[in-house]
């Protein structure tokens, strides 16, 4: 029997909040490093250089710089975006002119993820842009973008700066590239992971449920990898829209990418690629593991 639609939906919001948790935890030190090198691809020789960099100048902190806002992040776009696609899959069902609650091919399910990530997106984009700023503000100094103020910056510090410069419409710096980096990138995320485990499912002869926890988390890596090779150079955008409008700068995202490719070439869209392939299978494994686990024992407890 299916739960009712709010116990539903509070299962599909916690379960996807664990799932942020775990991959905070997994990846941090390597988004850390990829913000850097997105934003300043010059300061860094490549992916060891700035983790080894970074570990010097501040230490296992300094890798988790941000981790604060990262995890705020974290939880809300998961929270967000696995309600969302819960929603947007009896959507889809709809528009398919599927009964509620009929399985969805892997094609659907990724058209649901697509959907639902504009809905993330919303709620992604402030605490995002206080993270990359944090991880890149000793970048900003030392390249004397904007004055070092001797402090140690802080989330708050950060929040108060955004809201005195350009109130509170400044945390939507970079949204509009966020929607354009989300909507491709989950779809690929939703369909990779999908179509991963229907392959490990077919394999092993069981279903989808069943494939086992080490399956479980390449799946979710294999989709994470999947997402950022579709959407990378428009998250390097992203990073530079929301790190540089600390200093006064107010370009748009066609902007951005003409003066990048024009000064810097084509292949600095892809800075910060190395931890970021890196990264995704420990963190999205670990997404993907916490999420499925966590809803299926809410599922158990309060599903009936």
């Amino acid at each position: 029997m299916a739960p009712h639609p709010v116990v539903q939906a509070i299962i599909d919001f916690t379960a996807g909040a664990a799932g942020g948790i775990a991959c905070v935890a997994a990846g941090q030190p390597f988004d850390t490093t990829k913000v850097k090198m997105q934003t300043f691809p010059t300061m860094y020789r490549g992916f060891i250089h700035c983790f080894i960099s970074t570990f010097r100048q501040v230490g296992v902190r300094g890798l988790y710089k941000g981790s604060s806002p990262a995890l705020i992040a974290n939880i809300s776009e998961n929270a967000v975006l696995f309600l969302s696609y819960g929603f947007c899959q009896k959507a889809v069902r709809y528009m398919c002119r599927l009964e509620q609650g009929a399985a969805l091919s892997d094609i659907q399910k990724a058209s649901a993820g697509s959907l639902a990530s504009i809905f993330s997106a919303m709620a992604i984009c402030p605490t995002e842009l206080v993270k990359c700023r944090l991880q890149a503000m000793h970048e900003m100094e030392a390249s004397g973008k904007i004055a070092a103020s001797g402090h140690k910056s802080t989330v708050w510090t950060v929040v108060k700066t955004v809201l005195k410069t350009d109130g509170p419409l400044g945390f939507y710096h970079g949204l509009s590239s966020t929607i354009v980096r989300e909507i491709p990138g989950y779809f690929c995320f939703f369909g990779a992971y999908e179509l991963c485990r229907s392959t490990f499912a077919q394999y092993m002869g069981t279903d989808k449920d069943g494939i086992g926890m080490l399956p479980l988390m390449f799946s979710g890596g294999f989709g994470g990898a999947c997402l950022w090779l579709v959407v990378y150079p428009i998250d390097c955008v992203k990073s530079r829209i929301q790190v540089y409008s600390l200093s006064g700068r107010q370009e748009g995202f066609m902007k951005t990418v003409l003066a990048i490719i024009r000064s810097e070439g084509v292949l600095t869209l892809y800075s910060g690629l190395t931890p970021t392939m890196i990264r995704t299978f420990p963190a999205n494994g670990a997404l993907f593991l916490a999420y499925e686990f966590s809803r299926k024992m809410l599922m158990e407890k309060f599903g009936d």
